[in-house]
């Protein structure tokens, strides 16, 4: 197994302080105090620090939660509108995946604006390279590491597309959803995380809502093999992301770019000619080239790529949970677009199949000690009432007291 890699984030700046220089007091008092006084100064100013780092990390979360969700329901828009006169699903597939060779341009440039010491496009890859091991890229590794990922990239993203020609966009991506409660199980398994109950109950909900949104049109036609692309495409997606925690490990924001560009070679490589097929077999046929509706293509790829750059440039902004609750709250975005400017209506039970499913997602974000964080809590409580009613007999014991004497009366011991 190869050597796993650990995010690295550059620490916050730090600031030097120059000596402050002042008036000779006399007295050694004073002398002692000093120490003390810069001490104190120093503990104000790492707390204003972090408490600055802490604010912009939620602004950042901010904006990048509207941002993913954004990407993410225009992703899903751009394809339904696609489809109204474009039905070549494998071929968008292809087509959007092929962007994935620019990550690593967008994400040298950046290097390029904001780092202090900028090193060479090819230092830089070969830098990025290790996290395929500590030789770098070879073509065997370019063959055995990227070929699964590949295959699995393709294969969620296909059978998504898939499941938009027969479900609604808030259907497809509620049931999408369901990805964090088939990552967590697969984990559990194959890599033996840590069991908790609570996600456990979050699996269960994420079921039960895939059978009830079976349920809506009573297990027949489009919508029950609809359900089921959607599943198999949230089921591909959670294996592609065990598989890569598995054999990769964790990846910062360049060794991610530069595995993502090496998955869109691949594709134009090796998959170029799965759409040749297809096209000559007549199972996704088009006129010519120039009657692709490229506008709609293009947009749905960069907007693809966004949301996936996104994805990874936001868990060194800002806190990992808040990308998960942008993916989430493209539900609503999409139910939002379906009804004004599709008109769909939504049955109850579509409605109740969704809320399960997302609450079972949010549930998934519970960190593991959310049980002793929750009981920390309580007690705080329940010190910070105890403290507040001592407090309020104290305060009514004193005014008793007071307005005994103002009234001339005095208490006299029993002997």
């Amino acid at each position: 197994m190869m050597r796993k890699h650990s995010a690295r984030v550059a620490p916050l700046t730090s600031y030097n302080l120059s000596p402050l220089t002042s008036a000779t007091i006399e007295g050694d008092e004073s002398t002692e105090n000093h120490p003390e006084n810069l001490n104190h100064e120093n503990n104000v100013q790492t707390r204003c620090q972090s408490c600055t780092s802490a604010f912009l990390k939620l602004i950042w979360g901010f904006l990048i939660i509207l941002s993913v969700s954004s990407s993410w329901v225009g992703t899903t828009q751009i394809v339904k509108i696609t489809y109204k006169n474009f039905h070549c699903p494998f071929f968008m597939t292809w087509f959007s995946t092929n962007w994935n060779i620019m990550f690593f341009p967008v994400y040298y440039t950046g290097h390029l604006a904001t780092a202090d010491e900028k090193q060479s496009p090819i230092k830089k890859l070969r830098e990025c390279s290790r996290i395929f091991g500590e030789d770098g890229l070879t073509l065997k590794l370019f063959l055995k590491r990227t070929a699964p990922f590949s295959i699995l990239w393709t294969l969620t993203n296909y059978l998504y597309l898939l499941a938009l020609r027969r479900l609604t966009a808030t259907d497809v991506s509620a049931l999408f959803c369901c990805n964090k409660a088939f990552v967590f199980l697969l984990s559990w398994i194959v890599l033996k995380d840590k069991f908790m109950g609570v996600r456990i109950v979050a699996a269960i909900m994420a079921i039960t809502g895939i059978v009830m949104m079976a349920y809506a049109d009573g297990f027949h036609g489009d919508s029950i093999i609809g359900v089921a692309l959607a599943v198999g495409s949230a089921s591909t997606s959670a294996m592609y992301k065990v598989l890569f925690k598995m054999f990769l490990g964790s990846a910062n924001f360049g060794e991610a770019a530069h595995f993502f560009s090496t998955l869109g070679f691949f594709n134009l490589i090796f998959i170029s000619s799965a759409p040749i097929i297809l096209y000559f077999t007549k199972v996704e046929h088009w006129s010519s080239f120039t009657a692709l509706p490229w506008g709609y293509l293009c947009g749905m790829a960069g907007l693809w790529l966004a949301f996936n750059i996104l994805v990874h440039v936001g868990v060194v902004l800002t806190y990992p949970i808040l990308i998960s609750i942008g993916t989430v709250l493209s539900v609503p975005g999409n139910a939002a677009v379906d009804l004004l400017k599709h008109e769909v209506i939504f049955s109850v039970v579509r409605l109740a199949a969704t809320s399960v499913i997302c609450i079972g997602f949010l549930l998934m974000l519970l960190p593991e000690e959310w049980d002793e964080i929750t009981l920390r809590f309580i007690n705080r409580l329940k010190e910070k009432k105890s403290d507040e009613h001592t407090d309020d007999v104290t305060e009514s014991s004193v005014h008793t007291r007071s307005r005994s004497r103002a009234n001339g009366t005095v208490s006299i011991p029993l002997a």
